[in-house]
């Protein structure tokens, strides 16, 4: 038994120590990665998707990557999707806490879509590789460096289409222009401090994190659920709690372009924790241990993430403090998901 625990309430306690943790550490990461941005003058798109959303992401991976090495793969692989529909749902709970207008409306831009048009690529990658041949060079799939050399590629794109945009969307009076989002903002730390914070922070995150996946498999031995049901709803919620509290963080300081930003590009991050994942499971190809559960999760990944790129190319105009279609019908898919996962 992981950690030596033997009481499921203890189990418990511990469980939601680690996940108040992550919740008190990501809102302060969310601060400093606003600083970083403002003192760096990196858009917050860029910012949002590979900063702090990779930075943000440690509990996952340190969750997804133990407990692939220690034989646990689909609870390793339910974690890592898990994450990205929960992360999804919150994006929307965040929506809820910006007055003004539609986040969806308000957020647009060409860097955010095109993170969302990689999220999806990048999900799709593991059920090509789970439906071809069981294949690994020194225990790796080949699958893991397409992914890996995909998502590099992407935030190349990510940031060529902040820089050089052959796109962009009409302003409205409640677009938000992500280059004013700093402006009237003074930093008052230095460079150097806040980034020592930041990455003082984010030690504590993964640290937290490791505690999760402990915890995580105590908890499917203890009460015999499923570890499809535990890690894709109780890790992936709890190592998710950083983006919940680092969107609506950034939404109500204003930044707007970072919340989405931070969401979307967190989740392609995220498809990396299979990647990660399979380097660290031994026993070959981890593509090969998904079953029908994780599919489906799978597929309703890609259906909400599909659903959000609309509502972004939509924009609809809604009246302050409501929220879009596309948002109700993300919690609606994800209410339903978790539902099926549990029964």
């Amino acid at each position: 038994m992981p950690f030596g625990i033997e009481s499921i309430w203890l189990t418990l306690g511990g469980f939601v120590f680690c996940a108040a943790l992550i919740a008190v550490a990501g809102t302060l990461l969310a601060k400093r990665a606003d600083m970083i941005a403002d003192v760096t003058g990196l858009g917050e798109a860029l910012v949002g998707a590979v900063l702090l959303g990779g930075s943000t992401s440690l509990p996952g991976i340190i969750t997804s990557v133990v407990t692939a090495w220690q034989g646990h793969p689909v609870l390793s692989i339910s974690n890592a999707i898990g994450g990205i529909t929960a992360q999804t749902a919150f994006l929307v709970v965040a929506d809820t806490f910006y007055r003004r207008a539609n986040l969806e409306h308000a957020a647009a831009s060409a860097a955010n879509l095109t993170q969302g048009a990689l999220l999806v690529s990048l999900l799709s990658i593991p059920l090509i590789a789970m439906s071809g041949p069981q294949i690994t060079i020194l225990g790796v799939h080949p699958a893991t460096v397409l992914m890996l050399g995909g998502y590099a590629y992407g935030v190349h794109l990510i940031n060529r289409a902040r820089t050089h945009p052959m796109w962009a969307p009409r302003a409205t009076s409640q677009t938000q222009d992500s280059d004013d989002e700093g402006k009237g903002r003074r930093v008052q730390q230095s460079a150097f401090r806040i980034s020592a914070e930041f990455l003082g922070l984010a030690a504590i995150t993964a640290g937290a994190g490791y505690g999760i996946s402990q915890f995580g498999i105590s908890l499917a031995r203890q009460t015999g659920l499923a570890e499809t049901a535990v890690g894709g709803l109780l890790t992936a919620i709890s190592t998710s709690l950083p983006e919940l509290v680092t969107s609506v963080a950034a939404v109500r300081a204003g930044a707007l372009t970072m919340a989405v930003g931070g969401i979307i590009g967190g989740n392609a991050f995220d498809t990396l924790f299979i990647a990660f994942s399979d380097v660290a499971y031994r026993e070959g190809s981890l593509y090969h241990q998904f079953n029908s559960d994780n599919v489906f999760t799978v597929a309703l990944a890609i259906l909400m993430t599909g659903t959000l790129l609309l509502g972004l190319l939509r924009r609809e105009t809604v009246g302050p403090g409501r929220i879009g279609f596309e948002s109700v019908a993300i919690l609606i898919l994800y209410a339903l998901g978790a539902v099926i996962l549990i029964v």
